[in-house]
């Protein structure tokens, strides 16, 4: 037996239990692995409380990251004990997830865990972060470099925007933390951000293009706040697309695009291969602070899921969520 988060549904209503179940409940797989630890993140926090659309089918244990040592394993890349971490790949939505005490893979999802992480570090870190580290890739790939300019990250005293801070700090850009959050003006510091923009300046409706500020931007939020920094980012520069907090919607005009040209990188997390995931946790290990990690974590259980959901949605959490599956 273990215990598992699992999501019902009927009648269009989603149910959350903390329930035990059967290992012969598991979904069929090529590997078995132990969860030490799992996180929650904004996908995971609409699932369990039902309010996006993010579950495929049903029944559904939540969670789209784990990590582990594998139990058993029927591939021979894969034998027991080998400590692994997974982000993605339809976990949570599609396929069982990371949010219980065992979970059955595809072998081919399965990264080693980096040597410089633990289980609890590797998922302090998980999709939030390992997302992060992909934008930081896609302005890196532009050709943004420290020393041209401000690059803002929006949404950040969240996951994503957290660790998107304390990445480019620690490879030497000059960060403007945009936040909604007055009250976190010194974290944002503290992760290595120059100066604190305030959300309302990018939020509204604004002119289709403004005057040049940033060299690059990471934005988790989208609609306004998305249009708002493609209009203020600088000639040549690069945006990098990967959430939408505030709205799927892009109120903008081409005119950033073709009077600055400006590029927008959108960046899916979910079906990298592993050759690029490997790139970006190597990026987090080098450049990614063990103080700063710990100083944007806190943890909790699994069942303290749907509280710190509704927390999360309603902004009360900053930076990252950590869950302990076995309390």
């Amino acid at each position: 037996m273990f215990k598992a988060l699992l999501l019902t549904q009927e009648n269009k209503t989603t149910t959350t239990t903390l329930t035990d179940l059967d290992e012969s409940a598991l979904p069929p797989g090529e590997v078995t692995v132990r969860v030490d630890y799992s996180s929650l993140n904004y996908k995971d926090a609409l699932a369990v409380t039902g309010r996006g659309a993010i579950v495929r089918s049903w029944p559904m244990v939540p969670g789209i990251d784990l990590a582990g040592s594998v139990e058993s394993s029927q591939h021979p890349d894969w034998k027991p004990g080998d400590r692994v971490v997974v982000n993605g790949w339809g976990m949570g939505e599609t396929n069982w997830g990371g949010l219980a005490q065992k979970a059955s893979l595809k072998a081919a999802w399965l990264l080693r865990l980096p040597a410089a992480f633990g289980p609890r570090e590797a998922m302090a870190i998980a999709t939030a972060g390992y997302t992060a580290a992909l934008c930081v890739m896609a302005l890196q790939k532009h050709g943004t470099k420290p020393g041209d300019g401000e690059v803002l990250v929006t949404g950040a005293a969240g996951g994503v925007g957290s660790v998107a801070v304390a990445l480019l700090a620690g490879l030497g850009y000059t960060v403007s933390a945009s936040t909604g959050r007055p009250q976190e003006a010194d974290y944002l510091k503290l992760m290595g951000a120059t100066n604190i923009v305030d959300r309302g300046t990018l939020s509204a409706a604004g002119r289709p293009l403004q005057t040049e500020r940033w060299a690059g931007v990471v934005d988790s939020v989208g609609s306004h706040t998305l249009a708002n920094a493609l209009a203020q980012t600088r000639w040549n520069g690069a945006v990098a697309a990967c959430g939408l907090a505030q709205g799927h919607d892009l109120p903008a005009t081409v005119m950033p695009f073709i009077l600055r040209g400006v590029t927008l990188y959108g960046i899916n997390c979910v079906y990298q291969p592993n050759a690029v995931r490997e790139q970006a946790w190597a990026l987090l290990a080098a450049h990614l602070k063990p103080e700063q990690l710990a100083q944007m974590t806190h943890e909790v259980g699994l069942s303290d899921i749907v509280k710190a959901s509704n927390d999360l949605l309603a902004g009360r959490i900053r930076g990252r969520t950590v869950v302990d599956v076995n309390r």
